[in-house]
């Protein structure tokens, strides 16, 4: 029987006994390091828009506490999306 463990990222890590060493399955995603700040934050900009977006088009088709529930995860996306700007603003400013 296989022991799971977690790595430090939280992903299950599979041991099984009598092997030296664990076994890590390889990630599903998984982001170049090449990639720049600048290009990261841009991307990560639209992906929080397009969230908000999707949120607030949801909310139109819910009522009471549910709408009210989600209207609030659109604001904290409308939060993440604005400090995520304000990072994007420091990289893009010269000097």
């Amino acid at each position: 029987m296989a022991v799971v463990r977690r790595a430090p990222s939280g992903a299950p890590v599979a041991c099984l006994p009598g092997l030296l060493t664990c076994v890590q399955p390889p990630p599903l995603f998984t982001i170049n390091p090449d990639i720049d700040t600048e290009t990261l934050l841009a991307h990560a900009c639209e992906s929080l828009a397009s969230a908000n977006v999707m949120a607030h088009d949801l909310a139109g088709f819910l009522e009471g506490t549910h709408r009210n529930t989600l209207l609030g995860i659109a604001q904290v996306i409308m939060l993440g999306e604005l400090a995520v700007n304000r990072a994007l603003d420091q990289v893009d400013r010269p000097g």
